[in-house]
């Protein structure tokens, strides 16, 4: 569909929620199967409006996992284009993949770089997620780096599971440091 405003004519895109993705670091104490405890601190992604929500959403998630305190200790945005979930994956890889466009009025080969996520047991696998994710898309696409992260989980934003009375970043960020002052 096409709108034609000022003189100038755009193609309009159905509305889609466009994801916001942030990567938490948690520290906690974490039991080793020898029985000791050893502080650990782990990344998650989370996807979220800002980084107070970040927060408030990676406390919500994990607080069922970890017993005692838990610390969120660092949140960054994540700049990634796309991501191809695979259910039997356990990893996480970060791909870069240059898409090749070419300058009709050059004729030179223009690459745009984009980073995305797949989740997959292999490096070999997670190569395949990709391309097969990718198998609808028109432009030509060279993949440049596969790196396996350090990500525990991906906790995508979904629409159908918010409670009826869901507690805002705020609350729950004070319900988190009252609870660490009580254990002082």
């Amino acid at each position: 569909m096409y709108v034609v405003l000022n003189r100038v004519q755009t193609k309009l895109k159905k509305v889609k929620h466009m994801h916001n993705w942030f990567e938490c670091k948690v520290s906690y104490e974490k039991m080793l199967e020898n029985g000791m405890q050893k502080k650990v601190t782990e990344p998650y992604l989370v996807d979220a409006l800002s980084f107070t929500e970040a927060e408030a959403r990676i406390i919500e998630e994990i607080r069922p996992f970890i017993t005692g305190e838990f610390t969120v200790t660092d949140i960054k945005r994540a700049r990634l284009s796309e991501l191809f979930f695979n259910e039997n994956g356990d990893r996480f890889y970060k791909i870069k993949v240059y898409f090749i466009t070419l300058d009709e009025k050059s004729g030179a080969e223009k690459k745009t770089a984009a980073q995305m996520l797949a989740q997959a047991t292999t490096l070999k696998e997670a190569i395949a997620v990709l391309e097969d994710g990718m198998k609808g898309t028109l432009a030509d696409y060279t993949i440049a780096s596969v790196t396996e992260t350090q990500l525990m989980d991906v906790f995508p934003f979904d629409a159908n599971s918010i409670p009826g009375e869901k507690k805002s970043g705020e609350e729950l960020i004070a319900e988190q440091k009252q609870q660490a002052e009580q254990r002082v």
